[in-house]
């Protein structure tokens, strides 16, 4: 293998008896690295030992914080650095010998096929053979749960690791949130969902090191939740963990008077609300299905669709295989969510639903989910003229709008109930649902007012009772709805 720019980088805190040990390690080595310590201020004069060894050492450099602010937080400060000095590759690990310099070359061999190399304590037989109980048995269960949550492929753990730069965005990085030692099984995590390729080499930890440990009975815990909670968000809102994104070009001049960039931030916080688990639960389990049996049996493949209002797009998905979709939106955080679940998206576009800006008859078909119920009856309307001007002559319009008496609208009556009256919290989980449809007589009147037809009305169990779903299109269209309807007829063109 090519030597390429590599950088080992230690973070220490009271480390003063090993520092100058494991620095004279790694230069016997003679791989032509540069070694990176992070010192956090340590009290027993580690910082002042690295001073004299980057005097006496020229690949030396020392970088100095004002106190102990995380294991994590080293770490994303090491890959900073590595990335701003345009290094290849980067290796990080522990200080006190709990990893052994004389590994880093296995490492550089593995890393020719991989973007991140990990040290494995669960590779080689008897490598924790000489652990203690406790010690054993809270790696054993925190490799259990990431492998079973996470669905990690390696001991996700460990400081032991070799990084690709070269190949690995940095904006994966800039999606960390840890700053403690969940960081490791985090970033592991990241990397993994933006399609990087993982290896291990086998490593043994000697017993000496763990009465060294720094790690804190509230870290494990904290480490332990935070597996559960990622792995529900991984399912509810996996948008938050991708940097892939098709470029969105913002138009500065929208105003978007609902304040949608304020729901949609709570997607990607690091921890989000139980309403947004459980939204995007509904959404990818219920939703999602029902949305591309319609999209299917409605438009014929290769159509170019409109999403109009496409929020996070969680349901588009496999949807971009068939048919050609331009997604708008008029908040930049919903077209940033979609734009990173659904890299494979024709266009994503800044734009009003009063003011789309397409051409007359652009479109075989429009399409959107829980959009129409936000908006007063004129700018329904309104938003239907648009709708009817860029659709072409024998396309069709797919509305899933929620109805008045859907089971989502007399649950959410309860949480906002309780949340306002019993725990006097003024919390809104989403902008105001002020035009919720009553009936099929008021869809077809509502759609007659602007110009278009209802040819098909569904409202029923296969969605739990949520939504009415609208087909319609321009009076000229000879096309009826093809629809292959199966279960309970009472689902179809029902006036309830």
């Amino acid at each position: 293998m090519e030597l390429q720019r590599t950088l080992v980088f230690i973070p220490t805190y009271n480390e003063r008896e090993h520092v100058e040990k494991i620095c004279e390690g790694i230069q016997d080595l003679n791989l032509g690295c540069d070694i990176l310590f992070i010192d956090d201020h340590s009290p027993d004069g580690t910082g002042d030992l690295l001073e004299q060894l980057s005097s006496r050492y020229g690949n030396v450099t020392v970088k100095h914080r004002f106190g102990k602010l995380g294991i994590g937080s080293a770490h994303l400060d090491g890959i900073a650095y590595a990335y701003d000095h345009e290094y290849e590759i980067l290796i990080t690990m522990d200080c006190d010998f709990t990893h052994s310099p004389e590994d880093i070359p296995r490492f550089l061999a593995s890393s020719e096929d991989c973007d991140l190399v990990v040290g494995s304590r669960f590779l080689q037989a008897g490598s924790l053979a000489d652990w203690n109980l406790y010690r054993r048995g809270l790696t054993i269960l925190g490799h259990f749960l990431t492998r079973r949550l996470l669905e990690l492929p390696g001991d996700a753990s460990g400081a032991f690791r070799l990084y690709r730069l070269n190949r690995i965005p940095r904006s994966v990085f800039d999606l960390v949130t840890s700053r403690g030692y969940s960081f490791f099984f985090e970033t592991m995590f990241l990397l993994k969902a933006n399609g990087a390729s993982i290896g291990e080499v086998p490593i043994i930890l000697p017993r000496r090191t763990y009465g060294h440990s720094k790690m804190t009975l509230h870290e494990v815990l904290h480490s332990a939740s935070y597996i559960f909670q990622l792995s529900l968000m991984s399912y509810a809102t996996p948008e938050r963990f991708l940097c892939r994104r098709v470029s969105v070009q913002l138009n500065p001049s929208l105003v978007d008077p609902q304040n949608w960039d304020a729901y949609w931030d709570g997607h990607t916080e690091s921890s989000v609300s139980v309403y947004t688990i459980i939204a995007g639960f509904y959404r990818r389990l219920v939703i999602k299905r029902n949305l591309h049996r319609f999209i299917r049996d409605t438009f014929p493949s290769g159509s170019r669709l409109l999403h109009a209002g496409c929020g996070s797009g969680q349901v588009d998905g496999n949807l971009h295989r068939d048919m050609r979709i331009t997604a708008v939106d008029i908040s930049p955080k919903a077209l940033d969510l979609y734009s990173r679940n659904n890299p494979d998206a024709s266009r994503i576009q800044h734009a009003s639903l009063f003011d789309l800006p397409f051409p007359d008859s652009t479109f075989d078909g429009i399409y959107n989910l829980g959009v129409m119920e936000h908006f007063t009856s004129n700018e329904v309307s309104r938003i239907f003229q648009e709708c009817h001007r860029v659709l072409k002559p024998s396309g069709k319009i797919l509305l899933f709008w929620p109805h008045r008496r859907a089971s989502s609208v007399l649950v959410l009556k309860f949480v906002h109930f309780f949340l306002h009256k019993i725990l006097n919290r003024n919390t809104k989980l989403h902008p105001d649902e002020i035009s919720l449809l009553s009936s099929r007589a008021e869809a077809d009147r509502i759609l007659q007012e602007a110009g278009l037809v209802l040819f098909d009305y569904h409202f029923g169990i296969r969605d739990l009772f949520v939504q009415a779903v609208l087909i319609a299109g321009r009076p000229d269209s000879n096309a009826q709805s093809s629809l292959i309807h199966s279960g309970d007829p009472s689902e179809r063109n029902g006036d309830a």
